[in-house]
Parts: structure tokens; sequence; C-alpha cells
């Protein structure tokens, strides 16, 4: 009985780091923020356009989300994005209480 017991503790501890790799493997390390604007910047110009915001693949799964994104991020709303608006702090989001 006690060789069934430690069988299925070790089993059951294997299971649980197994699934922790798992987790970690999932997390995508973020991309650095002058390296994802030069990516976006797709003509090069020094700015993003919202149609090249609208283009990454990001943007394609939630247009919507991505429309919020490119407003926050244009700050002047002159319809593109600077490098420096770009990599400036956004805004902490409150926690609700």
């Amino acid at each position: 009985m006690k060789a069934i017991t430690t069988i299925l503790s070790v089993l059951a501890l294997a299971s649980f780091v197994n699934a922790a790799e798992g987790d970690a493997k999932k997390e995508k390390p973020k991309m650095d923020p002058a390296k994802a604007f030069a990516k976006m910047d797709a003509n090069s110009d020094g700015s993003v356009s919202k149609e090249e915001f609208m283009a990454t693949p990001q943007a394609k799964k939630d247009a919507a989300k991505a429309e919020k994104g490119f407003a926050g991020k244009d700050k002047d709303g002159d319809g593109k994005i600077t490098k420096e608006e770009f990599t400036a702090p956004g805004k902490k989001k409150k926690k609700d209480a």
C-alpha cells in the first residue's frame, strides 16, 4: 500500500512539474519596442500609419482593440505614430477595488 501511494505521489509531482514547464514555454518574450516599431514601419518613413498598424497579426486578431491601441499611442492625433509616441510609457490600468 505504501509503495502504491509513493508511486502515485511521484507521478502527481512529475505531472505538476511538467505542466509548470509547459506554461513557462508558452510565455512569449516581449520584443524590444524599437524593434517592434521598425517591424511595423513597412515603408521606413519613421512613422507607423494606421494602415501599417492594422496590418500587424495582433491587430488582425482583434481590430477593435487595435483601433483603441492606435488611438492611445497617437498622442497628437495626426494619424500616425512616431517612434517617440510608440516607445513612450502608457497609462497604468486602475485595478478595481
